[in-house]
């Protein structure tokens, strides 16, 4: 009896040990694949999972999106320069079951056969174009190298995300003369700017000139047409109030000026200034006021 037990409890260890060995869990970013004696079982979904230890073996597939570089070369363009040209690829194993499968089992290594076949695409595309096409024509490249990459990798289960042109550089002595060509056209265009902006300059001076002008002209003409509007309010005045008395109106203009040119006037004794300035002007004298007694 003592010994059937300690038989259960052999096989009860035996038996958990056996499960806990047996688990394995895939992550969201991954599926699996199990195989039992080397040929495929079932298909793993990410969480908990659980193969028999020894007989079942499972391969974990990232499905999560990847970037391959595909490395620097030298490409021969269609006008005979050696460009130094380098892509990077996207891609991602799709997370269905033959998807899966298919980058397992129909392709090995899926990654170093995608920089390859990314090296051979550009070799093929860039050849036929000339340096300066290949650098304007970008988005052209990288839609054909995509095309070509998504056709060939079509049975391994991968989905090619998109592809970008790294670089296309030209020759060391074909760099510097481009260089030297566009730093040439900069200046040229500097010239250009600066020359148009001298020259708004020098019509906004010369109209401002000409506007200054035409303002002191204007102010001088309504000097002038001030002055002649006084002298005619003057003339009008004389007519008015000096009629007859032209004689008169002639000596208190000599007074005014004389007293102007600060001219010196001898003023007898006994005699009132008001009187003597009056006699000059022509106008009667002021009588004088006795003195009081």
């Amino acid at each position: 009896m003592e010994q059937t037990v300690n038989w259960f409890y052999l096989v009860g260890v035996v038996a958990l040990i056996l499960f806990f060995s047996g688990i394995r869990i895939v992550r969201p970013t991954h599926r699996g694949l199990v195989e039992r004696l080397g040929k495929y079982k079932r298909f793993a979904h990410a969480g908990f999972n659980w193969i028999i230890p020894i007989i079942d073996k499972i391969y974990r597939v990232n499905i999560t999106e990847v970037m391959v570089d595909a490395q620097p070369q030298e490409i021969i363009t269609n006008d005979n320069l050696n460009a130094r040209v380098d892509a990077q690829v996207y891609f991602k194993v799709k997370s269905d079951e033959q998807s899966v499968k298919n980058s397992q089992y129909n392709v090995y290594n899926y990654q170093w056969q995608i920089v390859n076949l990314a090296r051979t695409t550009l070799r093929n595309i860039i050849g036929t174009l000339t340096l300066k096409s290949a650098n304007s024509e970008r988005g052209k490249i990288n839609s054909e190298l995509q095309k070509t990459l998504r056709e060939e990798t079509g049975s391994w289960g991968i989905e090619i995300v998109r592809t970008e042109l790294k670089e296309i550089d030209p020759p060391k002595d074909v760099q510097e003369t481009m260089n030297k060509v566009v730093k040439a056209e900069n200046e040229k265009i500097a010239a250009i700017d600066f020359a148009t902006a001298t020259e708004t300059m020098a019509d906004g001076a010369r109209r401002a000139e000409i506007m200054k002008a035409g303002g002191v002209k204007q102010a001088r003409i309504l000097e002038a047409e001030g002055e002649a509007q006084a002298i005619k309010l003057v003339n009008e005045a004389a007519n008015q109030y000096f009629i007859g008395n032209a004689q008169l109106l002639r000596r208190l203009e000599t007074v005014e000026k004389s007293l102007a040119q600060n001219a010196k006037i001898v003023v007898p004794a006994n005699t009132e200034l008001i009187n003597v300035i009056g006699e000059m002007a022509g106008v009667l004298p002021v009588p004088r006021r006795e003195a009081a007694k």
